[in-house]
């Protein structure tokens, strides 16, 4: 699975980072990677997971590369989570090489982290926007972060069903988690945001309605070698075989990127 957004700031880095170490600690093994080519994010996956986060990247990298990365590091994993990058459509010509490219290459569902602050049923709409734009990109729920009381979350959780998504899980303001941007990144280095972000997302999140999203998605996944890779898997994605493709130790930082949940 997907962990994508509307837009940067929404919260995905800190509900990414929770949801890996809230399944690593029920014993999980958790595989960690990140859309495109962030350095950054995926030090702190690697911190949380004991795993290196693999990048998954469709502008420096084939689609039939891109699957075999994750083919290969997820297969070991009990759970597989990729973080998304900026807003889910977004890439560097429309939405080519966005998070949503991704998903689609890898037949992941997505689920959307959304920021409900100062908004309530409205989410309804934008909920219903995303999930329909396109038919070759599956939004399987949403996770709302900056919810602000029982009756907000009462009204949010309505919201996503009347747009048809289910609601994963409604994460309240806390001060300890809302993060001054850092250069190039954010800051998680304190052990005790650390600690209350995991207990946020025990209390707040539906995990086990996560795993059994990702359980569902593994066996719907697409077979790991196209039967025409030089193809591309839609109209909006460029051919594979205008831009050469690279080996697996070329594409890997120190740490590697991406995201789904557990089998």
């Amino acid at each position: 699975m997907i962990i994508a957004s509307p837009h940067s700031g929404s919260g995905k880095t800190t509900i990414s980072r929770g949801l890996m170490a809230a399944f690593t600690e029920r014993g999980l093994r958790v595989q960690p990677f990140k859309c495109g080519p962030d350095y950054i994010d995926t030090k702190f996956h690697e911190a949380v997971c004991g795993s290196p986060s693999i990048n998954l990247d469709t502008f420096m990298a084939s689609t039939a590369h891109v699957r075999e990365l994750y083919n290969k590091y997820s297969a070991t994993a009990d759970i597989s989570i990729v973080e998304g990058m900026m807003g889910l459509f977004d890439g560097y010509e429309r939405d080519r090489g966005s998070s949503a490219e991704i998903a689609r290459v890898l037949g992941l569902p997505i689920v959307l982290v959304v920021d409900a602050r100062s908004a309530a049923y409205s989410m309804a709409a934008l909920i219903s926007g995303y999930a329909h734009f396109r038919d070759d990109v599956h939004v399987a729920g949403v996770i709302f972060t900056r919810v602000g009381s029982s009756r907000h979350e009462r009204m949010l959780r309505e919201a996503a069903n009347d747009a048809g998504v289910t609601c994963f899980g409604c994460v309240p303001r806390d001060a300890a988690l809302e993060h001054q941007s850092r250069y190039l990144g954010l800051d998680f280095s304190q052990s005790a945001e650390y600690a209350t972000l995991v207990k946020l997302i025990k209390e707040n999140v539906n995990l086990d309605g996560l795993a059994a999203l990702y359980n569902a998605s593994n066996i719907q996944q697409p077979p790991a070698t196209p039967s025409n890779p030089q193809q591309p898997s839609t109209p909006a994605i460029p051919s594979s075989s205008a831009r050469p493709t690279p080996s697996p130790s070329s594409m890997q930082s120190t740490s590697t990127y991406s995201i789904a949940a557990a089998r």
